[in-house]
């Protein structure tokens, strides 16, 4: 079966081609019978208008491409509701890809969608050169969500990371905790900050940081456990672990049941972003919430100001992380 095009519209509802247009681009030059008669031609043709074909033609794009770093993390799912809702607002639609946290593939992907002459990109938590992003931020408006950029022509959406996992350090210091572990976010742009918090914190209360290197992936926080566990027995494990993400924690967490630590009784763990995993009520994390449907709208509100009022200065928006306490967190049992 070929796409019904605008000329199969047209004959159907025996009208010209340019009516056809008028009616699917709203204009208000159209008498009510004929958009009626041209809406239910579409309909009973199942034609729907080719959103790129129509960007090219106005020369007024409606899309928003969106480059998602990690499809397997909710905390990215969260976000992207948040520019969703702001996009529907904004008369926008998002067109999505992913790059898989490889730099060539987020080449591809980025290429891909600057291929729709969207009116603007948004990249979250990208691993791409900031070479590639400065070329790509020539061609349209573009906003990085969760990496920093001192590119003029991009803004970003970020949360504060330090004050995030100071956050979760005075928690668990106010508990008892004093041998309290940090598994960082190894190459991820938000990794830097967050270990510098917990470094910061640590030693503000007098205690001396200990980082194992690890990844934002369930399974990097298993190996960083059996790190810890080659390195201490499990008489002698530290007390608490503060996990780069969620995902982290998890991971950890179910290393920690492996090797018979109890969690919070033997171990308390804290995560990071408050995604939807962690209130699952079987894992009931304890974790940092980043406002992500708030960030999500912060993208896109970049997106538009620059498209709508002319906004040329960059926009650096932080939000406010804050520490929210469920199951997996108490007063250390020694």
């Amino acid at each position: 079966m070929t796409r019904p095009t605008m000329d199969d519209v047209a004959a159907r509802a025996g009208v010209s081609r340019a009516l056809v247009s008028l009616v699917m681009r709203g204009s208000p030059k159209v008498s009510e019978r004929r958009r009626r008669a041209v809406l239910e031609a579409a309909r009973d043709l199942g034609y729907q208008p080719h959103a790129m074909a129509r960007s090219l033609a106005s020369r007024t794009s409606t899309i928003v491409g969106v480059m998602v770093s990690d499809l397997s993390n909710a905390y990215f799912a969260d976000v992207i509701e948040g520019m969703d809702a702001a996009a529907q607002d904004a008369g926008l639609e998002l067109i999505l890809n992913t790059g898989r946290r490889s730099a060539s593939r987020e080449r591809a992907a980025l290429s891909g969608l600057l291929a729709f002459r969207p009116a603007g990109v948004v990249l979250l938590s990208p691993v791409l050169p900031t070479a590639d992003i400065r070329a790509a931020a020539r061609q349209c408006p573009l906003v990085l969500v969760s990496r920093g950029s001192t590119i003029g022509a991009v803004d970003t959406v970020n949360d504060d990371g330090e004050t995030g996992v100071g956050l979760a350090v005075d928690h668990l210091v106010a508990l008892g905790h004093r041998r309290i572990v940090h598994l960082d976010g190894g190459g991820a742009f938000t990794a830097a900050p967050r270990r510098r918090g917990y470094e910061s914190a640590m030693r503000r209360h007098g205690l001396e940081p200990m980082v194992v290197p690890s990844e934002h992936t369930d399974a990097a926080g298993m190996a960083a456990v059996r790190t810890l566990l080659a390195l201490f027995s499990p008489a002698n494990f530290p007390s608490a672990l503060v996990c780069g993400n969620d995902f982290n924690a998890v991971g950890a967490m179910s290393a920690l049941a492996d090797a018979g630590l109890r969690v919070p009784q033997d171990v308390s763990v804290i995560g990071y972003d408050n995604s939807s995993l962690a209130a699952l009520h079987h894992i009931a994390l304890t974790t940092i919430d980043q406002p992500r449907t708030e960030i999500g709208r912060l993208a896109v509100a970049a997106l538009v100001e620059r498209l709508r009022s002319g906004r040329t200065e960059p926009v650096r928006r932080r939000v406010p992380p804050a520490l929210v306490v469920r199951a997996t967190t108490a007063e250390p049992a020694r």
